[in-house]
């Protein structure tokens, strides 16, 4: 059977189209049995195509001789995808034949030219790529929309701008009065996010049917599509080192402001400190400019809760859980006071969980302490083992743990001055990183013969207690513990034996 493959990532008048592309191929086959693959809206820059997948899993079942296109760059424009692809058509005897390019592939000329045809399409697309994003920048330029998501406070209306239709941001007067409300109240120098997100919760106000969150109030804090702009915004920006599209002049107090990453890359993410480009926008702001200019100083100065820190105060650090809501329990201590509780971090977030109560993390310690003795004491008293000899395999995932604390405290220490996008990166990063430490630990525990090896130690352990490293103390509980989970007045451990 001969495969005719077309592809078509925009419907432009400019373009071939997917149907003239099957005519001009079916001429090749020669009135063949011919099976037709298509893939519409999808880029030659990579090979996740549906029917380009389908079509090499026949040829790998045997079911596809030849390989019609109507031209090289409808199947690939990468040169490493098209040099993968070309072995898999020599390993499966299959010809590639473009109508509108001859070439011989049995011979090394014709192969050369193919190759040299195939650097040519990713110039191609490549030279596509920089010009979209050219375009993009110089639109921002302009103050034109360009997509994403609208903020809270604003909703869209049409706009012609220089000439062009466009769109632009028009306050939504419910929402608005709440944005100025968080603003109005963050100004004050002892308000924090949770005391507004309290706030909101109490006045039954949602954003957009959803609770407030954290990571979603310091989106709207940090945001200038909200300020009325004025030259203390200009001077602002300046001083950060930010590019501004538009000179001081056009700084009156009235429009809101784009916020844009630089030419390089495309999208308005809030981006870094020091990166990105400042566009005055056709919108009102809602924002003074000087309330707006104190939330955002403020900001800059506030420390980000950071839920990933290396355990440090307490050795029960990632097994404690909101027995309500199922989130984790943080060890904070009150200002001024050695005193420890443990707060659900669902509600410091949300506020959509009411917590377990006042919990004691000195107390709780204490109450876990005695159960972990109890236990112990109810374990098989082991003999000690001989050390058992030490494998390469375990010597390599001890490395590799090694190498993951090394790479999770590396990104820790990203943490504070990590933006939305990169704190939302190195959260799951980490995440994975835990996954994967967890995995090594059970399959080093389970190469060790017999029972815990850890086990006749523990006995010994809990007698010298107080004396033992904070290290320690977590070692001893992750080997028994799975979890414990605090509601009001009950605790359940989970326990791993």
């Amino acid at each position: 059977m001969e495969a005719i493959y077309a592809r078509q990532s925009v419907d432009r008048a400019d373009s071939i189209s997917i149907e003239s592309q099957i005519e001009l191929c079916q001429y090749e086959a020669r009135g063949e049995a011919v099976k037709t693959y298509i893939d519409r809206g999808y880029s030659g820059k990579n090979t996740e195509r549906p029917a380009f997948r389908e079509m090499m899993a026949d040829m790998e079942r045997g079911l596809i001789r030849k390989v019609i296109v109507y031209k090289l760059d409808r199947i690939s424009r990468s040169i490493l995808d098209f040099s993968a692809m070309m072995d898999i058509f020599g390993k499966y005897g299959v010809e590639f034949v473009s109508t509108t390019e001859k070439f011989d592939t049995s011979s090394p000329m014709g192969r050369a030219m193919l190759n040299i045809c195939i650097v040519f399409a990713q110039l191609e697309r490549e030279t596509i790529q920089k010009r979209v994003a050219d375009a993009y920048f110089a639109r921002c330029q302009k103050g034109l929309y360009m997509g994403g998501r609208v903020p809270f406070g604003y909703r869209l209306a049409p706009t012609v701008i220089g000439g062009i239709r466009s769109s632009m941001y028009e306050a939504v007067p419910e929402e608005a009065e709440v944005v100025r409300l968080i603003y109005e109240h963050y100004a004050q120098p002892q308000c924090s996010y949770g005391d507004i997100i309290r706030e909101l919760h109490a006045q039954g106000i949602c954003k957009r049917g959803k609770p407030w969150e954290r990571s979603r109030m310091s989106d709207i804090l940090r945001n200038p599509i909200y300020v009325r702009a004025d030259l203390s915004v200009y001077r602002f920006y300046q001083e950060l080192g930010i590019t501004i599209a538009n000179g001081p002049a056009d700084f009156i107090g009235t429009n809101g402001c784009y916020f844009y990453h630089t030419k390089d890359g495309i999208g308005r993410n809030q981006p870094g400190p020091t990166e990105g480009c400042l566009v005055l926008a056709p919108h009102t702001g809602i924002v003074p400019a000087d309330i707006w200019l104190q939330c955002r100083r403020k900001c800059q100065n506030a420390q980000r809760v950071q839920p990933w820190q290396k355990a440090k105060n307490t050795w029960l650090a990632g097994k404690v859980k909101c027995g309500l809501c199922g989130y984790a329990l943080v060890s904070k201590h009150a200002p001024g006071s050695s005193r420890g509780y443990l707060l659900c971090s669902h509600r410091m977030d949300t506020k959509a969980c009411p917590g377990p109560g006042t919990v004691r993390t000195e107390e709780l310690e204490g109450l876990v302490y005695h159960e972990l003795a109890e236990k112990s004491a109810l374990l098989p008293q082991l003999h000690p083992r001989p050390a058992p000899a030490v494998s390469p395999e375990n010597v390599e995932l001890r490395l590799e743990l090694a190498q993951i604390d090394h790479e999770i405290d590396a990104l820790m220490a990203r943490l504070g001055e990590a933006d939305s996008a990169l704190f939302h990166y190195i959260n799951q990063r980490v995440s994975n990183l835990d996954g994967r430490k967890q995995a090594i630990r059970q399959k080093l525990a389970q190469g060790r013969p017999g029972d815990e090896p850890a086990r006749p130690m523990l006995n010994s352990w809990f007698s010298l207690w107080d004396a033992l490293s904070f290290e320690h103390k977590r070692h001893t509980a992750d080997l028994l513990i799975r979890a414990i989970r605090v509601d009001a007045g009950r605790i359940r451990i989970e326990w791993r034996v």
